[in-house]
């Protein structure tokens, strides 16, 4: 399916010069209605569709939320509203979903203040953290989905051609799935993103669609416009797209792999060619590697949130043959087995999160945990050789919220811009996982039916 871009490219005519006011955007894009968007803890994104006709109204008072309705914000009943508060430069226009419409990326506040408990919030003073390092934070995520349908409340591959044993990269599936992915791909370009790659990935059904780089909240928040444009355009093919992290026990689960950097007014501040490393690294970068590892055990509970994840990265073995996800906080160089790996030298991959995890968080606790290693001029050893951190992660989201709540640097993370915010995480997450256990599952059936 063709996508006409004009009207996305539209925007392009206000001069760049400016800093164009909401208004303006909408004018120029041929806007009607704005998504004003912003996302709980969870990840779940929430908004209120707002006409054209009230978007001063939007741009100079905000959209008022039920906090406690729109799910994990750390409100009660009784709070006050939240407000969620456009940010003007995250303004995106997506008329290939529907005519007309575009949206927000917002900041809730509560009386007038940056709410604690909003993820964006979170990021945004991580980042200030950084600048007062010296240094801006660059990030890249590889966004990996199924196609699935129910049949009669099975869930089934969309494709139901795809069943190869090691249908990675196959020519054949990702053609079969062409419209879908060209049709994502065209919305990323003319979005700016600069999708360079869309691929079948080692699960039959799965999919990964590559965009560059940017900074850390741009990143962040293009990874939750991308789950929004992959579930709509998905659904108008009669697919659901999913991003949990093993929606199959015999296939590969989803990650979510973040691709990390620093820079300072000099330029990338990894890269260094006098490295007796051998991997071509400054010593910032050994530390911010070594910082991450120091704190994976914690790191896990935020970038890989869920009951679900555990599925994943406890994983012993797939149809494919391999489980692609790291069950030890290890460095090296080229190598996918790796907790955290260096694919060049101005970059490092962390490979422990997966689908679930809100970017928001687990960007801004991985750079909570690199900015304490080059605080405290961390060494993570030699590379592939486990000599720093060799432990390994937590085996369920119980351990990993164990692990999160012993962790000062991680908790800080999450009450950097108020108080209660790591402690209320952390509950949230240990009812899910209780609620988990408590539910009956048609293992135990199979198991313990008639066993005794």
């Amino acid at each position: 399916m063709a996508i006409d871009t004009s009207e996305a490219i539209a925007v392009n005519s206000v001069p760049a010069s400016t800093s164009p006011t909401l208004t303006e955007l909408a004018q120029a894009s041929g806007t009607t209605f704005i998504l004003a968007l912003f996302v709980t803890l969870s990840g779940k994104p929430c908004a209120k569709l707002v006409p054209v006709e009230a978007v001063e109204q939007l741009q100079n008072d905000g959209v008022g939320f039920a906090g406690y309705a729109a799910g994990y914000m750390g409100q009660e009943p009784k709070d006050s509203d939240l407000v969620a508060v456009p940010d003007v430069s995250s303004f995106t226009p997506i008329p290939f979903i529907r005519p007309g419409l575009a949206l927000v990326h917002c900041d809730p506040h509560v009386d007038g203040v940056p709410w604690p408990y909003a993820p964006r919030v979170i990021l945004r003073e991580q980042l200030r953290r950084a600048a007062d390092l010296g240094l801006t934070v660059n990030v890249g995520a590889e966004i990996e989905y199924f196609l699935v349908n129910r049949v009669d409340g099975e869930l089934v591959t969309a494709d139901r051609a795809d069943t190869s044993r090691q249908p990675c990269y196959d020519a054949r599936d990702v053609t079969r799935m062409y419209d879908h992915l060209t049709e994502v791909s065209g919305a990323m370009n003319a979005l700016g993103w600069g999708n360079y790659a869309n691929d079948h990935e080692d699960g039959n059904g799965q999919f990964e669609q590559n965009f560059d780089y940017a900074d850390a909240m741009c990143t962040a928040d293009r990874v939750i416009t991308a789950r929004y444009l992959l579930s709509v355009i998905a659904e108008k093919r009669g697919m659901q797209a999913t991003f949990m992290p093993k929606p199959f026990t015999d296939r590969t689960g989803s990650g979510m792999h973040l691709h990390l950097s620093l820079w300072n007014d000099g330029g990338s501040a990894f890269p260094d060619s006098a490295d007796f490393k051998g991997l071509g690294l400054s010593g910032t970068a050994y530390s911010f590697i070594a910082g991450i590892l120091e704190h994976a055990c914690a790191l896990q509970g935020l970038i890989a949130p869920t009951v679900n994840s555990y599925k994943r990265t406890g994983a012993t073995a797939t149809t494919s043959g391999a489980t692609w996800s790291p069950r030890y906080a290890t460095y090296g160089g080229n190598d996918r087995t790796h907790y955290l790996r260096v694919p060049d030298s101005n970059r490092v991959e962390l490979r422990g999160g997966d689908g679930s995890a809100n970017p928001y968080l687990a960007a801004a606790g991985a750079i909570a945990a690199g900015l304490d290693g080059i605080r405290r001029n961390l060494d993570p050893g030699a590379p592939g050789s486990g000599d720093r951190r060799s432990d390994m992660l937590p085996m369920t989201l119980l351990h990993a919220m164990d692990a999160l709540e012993a962790d000062p640097v991680l908790t800080a993370a999450l009450d950097v811009a108020g108080p209660g915010v790591a402690e209320y995480f952390a509950k949230t997450k240990r009812e899910e996982f209780f609620s988990w256990h408590n539910t009956v599952s048609a293992w135990e059936i199979d198991h313990y039916l008639t066993a005794f």
